[in-house]
């Protein structure tokens, strides 16, 4: 592997001062900083697929803090730190329940912010090691053929070679050919390791054709 891909660490707050105060501390604790003074600066940033983490202004000029949070809902590998010079408890409970890691009132100490800083980007290179991990298993089962899909979301779901043969209307020993198969493609040391893969891919559970079988 290369050099060590060094964490981004996003601050959005209209007050110069305190981007000017943040952006060296952030440097010197060995991150990368990236400052907006708004809420569509960084939106217009090209998303990143890095170990970051977003400290973010409640009060904004154009889009709010919890306005903005809505807007990247989806960007689970980037945890959000509120910080406000007027927090409130229910602006504080809006923000956790959104999925925000950390919510401080100015003024905070540095070692406060830089502690919230450190937890999120841990947080960010777990979640994308999750979406790594997911991409490998996505790239693994489009690999299958047709017919192994089916075997294999019979065989997460339960069913025994021989009825899944029944199923499918083959043999047993084509289905145990067609098992190894999937179990060899998906990288699955044993049925429980195919089971989770399943799981995590959010397989739909099979249709059966035999009205015998549930």
């Amino acid at each position: 592997m290369g050099t060590e891909i060094t964490p981004v660490v996003f601050v959005v707050d209209d007050d110069v001062s305190v981007r000017e105060a943040l952006e060296p501390l952030i440097r010197y604790a060995g991150w990368q900083p990236e400052t907006f003074a708004s809420a569509q600066d960084f939106l217009d940033r090209p998303r990143l697929t890095v170990p970051s983490c977003l400290v973010l202004d409640v009060s904004l000029p154009d889009l709010n803090g919890l306005d903005l949070q809505k807007r990247i809902v989806d960007r689970t590998d980037m945890p959000i730190i509120f910080i406000t010079g007027h927090g409130d408890v229910p602006m504080t409970v809006r923000a956790m329940k959104a999925g925000a890691v950390e919510f401080l009132t100015k003024p905070f100490d540095d070692e406060v912010l830089l502690s919230a800083i450190r937890n999120a980007i841990e947080r960010s290179e777990s979640a994308l090691g999750d979406e790594a991990h997911l991409r490998v298993l996505r790239e693994r089962y489009a690999s299958l053929s047709p017919r192994e899909r089916e075997v294999m979301s019979l065989v997460v779901s339960g069913l025994l070679n021989k009825q899944v043969g029944g199923e499918l209307g083959i043999s047993e020993i084509t289905v145990k050919a067609h098992r190894g198969r999937v179990m060899q493609k998906m990288k699955a040391a044993s049925l429980a390791d195919l089971v989770t893969m399943a799981a995590r891919l959010h397989l739909p559970a099979p249709v059966s054709n035999n009205p015998a079988c549930p």
